[in-house]
């Protein structure tokens, strides 16, 4: 059964439609927040997609310039010296990031921008922009969430163990966010989040 959970007023994210607002989506590799994004994308075409850096490879259809920039690592590095990124940080030995400069001009222009990042961002994001609204995604159980990842044929083992160890780390950090979503049923699911968004 999917399940809403609300530790905090939505009411200060109900904004004129004027203003720019800056969401987050957040949570644990495999819980299928990047799904849910693209989703939400196709069905609310006001909404940007903030487009992240990565060091780590294209997965399989995935396209530079509109799912991630790729990067080398020390063209990454370079970005991060200059300040030059919104927050950052470092996922399954790869890097990944958000632009300064285009997220801020978009907010400032009344754009309403989505992110989609993993946890150590997030906080980052919410740390700078506290009036971001942050949605955390959480599995309806470890045991789901590892037969999602192991389904995705992309990692091995060792990275496996790794990334399911960092999930019961970050979803310990479920309640520092506006809203916790179970991604159980995933039309509810993207439902809640349209609801957060625009309720």
């Amino acid at each position: 059964m999917m399940q809403v959970i609300s530790t905090k007023s939505a009411a200060s994210t109900k904004e004129c439609p004027t203003v720019g607002k800056l969401i987050i989506l957040t949570g644990p590799s495999g819980v299928g927040k990047g799904t849910l994004m693209r989703s939400l994308l196709q069905r609310h075409p006001q909404l940007q997609y903030s487009i992240s850096v990565t060091t780590r490879s294209p997965r399989q259809g995935e396209i530079d310039g509109k799912d991630y920039y790729f990067i080398s690592r020390r063209e990454f590095e370079q970005l991060v010296a200059a300040g030059e990124l919104l927050e950052w940080a470092e996922f399954a030995g790869n890097y990944y990031g958000t632009p300064r400069k285009a997220v801020i001009n978009q907010v400032h222009s009344g754009k309403w921008i989505v992110l989609e990042i993993e946890l150590k961002g997030a906080r980052q994001i919410r740390a700078s922009y506290p009036n971001a609204l942050s949605i955390f995604i959480l599995p309806p159980s470890l045991s789901e969430l590892e037969k999602r990842i192991r389904s995705r044929a992309q990692d091995s083992q060792e990275a496996i163990a790794r990334r399911l160890h960092r999930a019961q780390e970050e979803i310990s950090a479920a309640d520092e966010f506006d809203l916790q979503i179970v991604n159980d049923d995933f039309e509810t699911a993207l439902n809640s989040i349209e609801a957060a968004i625009f309720g």
